[in-house]
């Protein structure tokens, strides 16, 4: 053990196996992005698939993003960006150790992540008015086309709901920040999980600003 880990053995948010807050922090910043490297693979075989299947059945795919509501498509993207800009606040408030504005910042990043979740629902439930969920039930205005309209919505369906998932996942580790703010983990000496939270915020917000264009611009009209 190092000489600054002997003397300051209950330093807020020190690991017993590491010497240094600052060690701590490069080891746990690397994991963070380690760990987003693999998720950057794992969306990114998906919007493969998503562009080979488009390139195979333009016309299907087309027709299917029409039918998607792109006024709450962008809502929610701008709810996500705002979101992303909210989870910045929170991070430069931690720099400051800014004990309340912190907690503020991270209610405001998750209250627009529910609003995002809200509409998307919106949208499910219209998507099961209409029949366009995949599976024995699914129809399709254009009967010639529905086969590969059902792939369109097979993919719509698994990558909005992953990152729908991965959103709830946020909501707990916001959930962690603000017990560790409110107890006072969380200082200006120690706010690297305050920072790694918001890596992994701005990584789904990410995602969405790729599903987007994907799913609801190329190829579809307004509502």
């Amino acid at each position: 053990m190092s000489p600054e880990a002997a003397h300051h053995p209950h330093v807020p948010g020190l690991a017993h196996h590491f010497d240094s807050l600052e060690q701590q922090t490069e080891a746990t910043t690397l994991g963070m992005w380690v760990f987003l490297v693999t998720e950057v693979l794992f969306f990114g075989g998906l919007f493969m698939v998503y562009i080979v299947y488009r390139t195979w059945y333009p016309e299907a795919f087309a027709a299917a993003s029409h039918t998607l509501n792109i006024t709450l498509g962008t809502i929610n993207t701008a709810v996500l960006i705002t979101s992303s800009l909210t989870m910045a606040l929170a991070v430069h408030a931690a720099q400051l150790g800014q004990r309340k504005l912190i907690m503020i910042f991270l209610i405001a990043t998750m209250v627009l992540g529910a609003v995002f979740l809200g509409i998307k629902g919106v949208e499910y439930y219209a998507k099961f008015e209409e029949h366009h969920v995949p599976g024995p039930g699914f129809r399709f205005e254009e009967p010639q086309l529905a086969a590969h309209a059902q792939i369109f919505f097979s993919l719509y369906f698994l990558m909005t709901g992953l990152h729908a998932l991965h959103m709830i996942i946020g909501f707990g580790i916001m959930l962690f920040m603000l017990g560790w703010t409110w107890k006072g983990t969380i200082t200006a000496d120690y706010y690297s999980p305050i920072e790694i939270a918001g890596l992994y915020w701005h990584f789904v917000d990410i995602v969405w600003i790729f599903l987007f264009p994907l799913l609801y611009l190329l190829g579809g009209r307004g509502h």
